[in-house]
């Protein structure tokens, strides 16, 4: 078997993207520095398990986050709306989601804030120059809403289950069976300090070992009795950040999986979003390489 997936470098890089999602990077005043607002102990480097798994060796005997300053957390706007929307959802697919007015008061009230940063309004900019966005406020929010929020069958036994936002920031099983989504740091936290989830170990190459204060990382863990063989996220950065680099390639493509790989920060990424009609069905950064070692 020829071992392609170890020159993943050989990419094209997506200049474009990267140059606007460097710009959002530097305009992202929310996110939290490592070492000062959050720790992070990445311990040992998880195995190989297949999809599917319910078992995996812990090589991470304390959890990822050690401590989080969550007086900061609650201080920015934006994450504590965010983290207000975390309780909103059924976990397993098939189980019909029940959206209460008070919940799309929550949604509209997060949307609000994400709206006020400059990261979004950057992005929106950029859309509006695309040509793949209104300039008014109103529609662009409708637009979101309908990306993020709109619930959809994800399991065509039940009712509607699923939402962009549920998948990649909340997290979602499959049947019971399988995790999906569950991309956020916040959430990740959150889950780990209610003792929900539990960090197996960081995923990487071997001369490619993350350090405490990157922002990107990959990491196995279990959550609910299930087993993530790998999963991929930003570590430290906000919402807005999030919710504006997936918006943009999302509503820039009209493909039904887009990849496209960037150079962010000290980072290389493939940056992956799957629609779900016109609404995110998932949305991940891939590290591909951290520290500058791809330049």
């Amino acid at each position: 078997m020829t071992r392609l997936f170890l020159y993943t470098f050989s990419q094209t890089v997506n200049q474009e993207l990267s140059n606007v999602f460097n710009e959002l990077w530097k305009l992202d005043v929310n996110r939290l520095k490592p070492g000062t607002h959050y720790n992070i102990s990445l311990q040992g480097k998880a195995g190989y398990i297949p999809q599917g798994s319910t078992s995996a060796v812990d090589h991470a005997s304390s959890p990822l986050f050690t401590s989080v300053d969550e007086a900061k957390l609650n201080s920015i706007t934006t994450y504590a709306r965010f983290m207000k929307l975390l309780d909103n959802y059924e976990r397993s697919t098939g189980v019909a989601e029940r959206v209460t007015a008070d919940e799309v008061t929550e949604n509209n009230s997060f949307l609000d804030a994400v709206l006020e940063t400059a990261v979004m309004k950057r992005a929106h900019r950029y859309l509006i120059g695309k040509g793949k966005s209104r300039s008014d406020l109103r529609q662009f929010k409708s637009q979101l809403y309908y990306m993020w929020f709109r619930l959809y069958h994800r399991d065509r036994n039940g009712g509607e289950d699923s939402s962009g936002f549920e998948h990649v920031f909340v997290g979602e099983t499959k049947f019971g069976r399988e995790i999906m989504g569950l991309h956020n740091w916040v959430q990740f936290y959150l889950q780990e300090k209610q003792e929900l989830l539990d960090y197996k170990g960081y995923k990487a190459r071997d001369n490619d070992a993350p350090n405490d204060d990157d922002h990107v990382l990959n990491v196995q863990f279990s959550w609910h009795g299930l087993v993530k063989p790998v999963a991929s996220a930003f570590v430290g950065v906000s919402p807005e950040f999030e919710m504006a680099i997936f918006t943009i390639l999302f509503l820039t493509s009209t493909e039904k999986t887009t990849t496209a790989v960037v150079n962010l920060d000290e980072y290389q990424l493939e940056m992956v979003v799957h629609r779900h009609g016109r609404s995110i069905g998932t949305a991940y950064p891939k590290l591909l390489s951290s520290n500058n070692r791809h330049v």
